[in-house]
């Protein structure tokens, strides 16, 4: 054999263990043995490939917060956190910078559809029962990830330094103030002061490129890792008493891909014939949904520019000011009543979400779509989720000066 060759096959061989697998041995292996692949299952059922049973949404939204933190990176080596620099160097991404406005459209589209994913995945995962046991804990760290979301994205709003930015920032942390007791000290904590300036930008700046993308990225660990051993995606094998009727079943060795892929399910007697290997059918989905997802976040980016106004101006406010589109449902609460709207019913939501698979210990309906079984959870979970869709639409089109009522189509005239 060549010595060169030779060479190229030691050095390939170490880093990866096994090769190309041609046989079912090999896929089994390849799996196995790698860094990345270890995370998925040697075999997953047929039935867990199809698009329908997850629609990908917790692999599209693991996606779009890759996208974030590599084009987030990127923008750190042009972007200056100072209330003097912030707003022109963004503003050079868009004249200065090669791609730079391309860059900083790819970060703020996939922001603001990591919101939109990360709440389809939530209601996927809820509207099929998967927050039963084993998984309560799983659950809430899930919740904790979409709230993590919620603050990343909303830190994020201020860095272009523009009205827009500032005065929404200004309403956001207003509506955390109505927080009884502790409240004021947050908002404080904050902005770092009184009102947004040089200490609100660079606590904001600190928070949004270090110390929550860090908390998130051990919160996927770990939710990565009681996906594994809480025995992969729920599936309607589960649906059955246990033992002790609303006891937890023992968790099932997993043959199951990871929950944010969700593309595969540990059940109750395996049946061979209803598998096939991880490589290369689940693969070559999850590469196919990688390319489709960065397409459309490319597109976006292409055709629709992130917005950037004026420089912010603490004397000009406009009317009216609002709040970032994800916490317009809280604002139109709050202009409602201020401690019910923006302390009582999120503070009732998020305790429930917690909550609800300690309480909700039912053994039917899991691992189905609309299971009958569960009509009035489900129900009640997608009236909420209306309620707070027609508050955003209202805040954001109905809403005018002082906060009045006003018709869209009326604006003009």
């Amino acid at each position: 054999m060549n010595p060169f060759r030779r060479f190229w096959q030691t050095v390939y061989r170490s880093v990866f263990r096994v090769g190309i697998p041609k046989t079912n041995l090999g896929r089994a292996q390849a799996m196995v043995s790698s860094f990345l692949l270890h995370l998925h299952p040697a075999k997953v059922r047929r039935d867990s490939l199809r698009p329908t049973r997850t629609f990908g949404l917790g692999l599209i939204t693991l996606y779009l917060f890759i996208i974030l933190v590599v084009s987030g990176v990127l923008l750190m080596f042009h972007y200056v956190p100072s209330v003097e620099r912030a707003y022109d160097s963004v503003r050079d991404l868009s004249f200065v910078v090669t791609a730079g406005v391309l860059l900083r459209n790819c970060h703020r589209w996939a922001a603001h559809l990591m919101v939109v994913a990360i709440v389809l995945h939530m209601a996927r995962v809820f509207l099929m029962g998967a927050y039963k046991a084993p998984r309560q804990f799983n659950w809430g760290v899930g919740v904790g990830l979409f709230l993590l979301t919620l603050f990343l994205s909303f830190t994020g709003y201020l860095l272009p330094w523009d009205q827009l930015a500032f005065w929404a920032i200004t309403v956001g942390t207003s509506i955390a103030a109505y927080a009884p007791g502790v409240g004021e000290l947050t908002r404080f904590s904050l902005l770092g002061g009184n009102i947004v300036g040089q200490a609100s930008l660079l606590r904001f700046y600190v928070l949004h490129v270090v110390v929550l993308p860090a908390a998130a990225i051990l919160m996927i660990a770990v939710h990565l890792y009681r996906i594994r051993k809480d025995g992969g995606l729920a599936h309607p094998d589960e649906d059955q008493p246990t033992v002790e009727e609303g006891e937890a079943p023992p968790p099932q060795k997993s043959y199951g891909l990871m929950a944010l892929t969700e593309s595969s399910t540990p059940y109750v007697g395996r049946d061979p014939g209803k598998e096939v290997f991880a490589w290369p059918h689940l693969l070559i989905r999850e590469v196919l949904l990688f390319v489709g997802t960065f397409s459309v976040v490319l597109l976006l980016a292409i055709f629709f520019d992130a917005p950037l106004e004026e420089l912010a101006n603490p004397i000009h406010p406009p009317n009216p000011a609002k709040a970032p589109w994800y916490f317009l449902a809280l604002q139109e609460l709050v202009a409602h009543s201020a401690f019910l709207g923006g302390v009582i019913i999120p503070g009732a939501l998020v305790l429930a979400l917690i909550l609800l698979p300690y309480l909700d210990r039912r053994r039917v309906g899991i691992g189905r779509w609309f299971a009958r079984e569960r009509w009035l959870a489900n129900g009640t979970f997608l009236l909420v989720l209306l309620a707070l869709a027609i508050l955003t639409v209202i805040a954001t089109f109905f809403r005018g000066p002082n906060w009045d009522w006003v018709w869209p189509w009326a604006a003009g005239g």
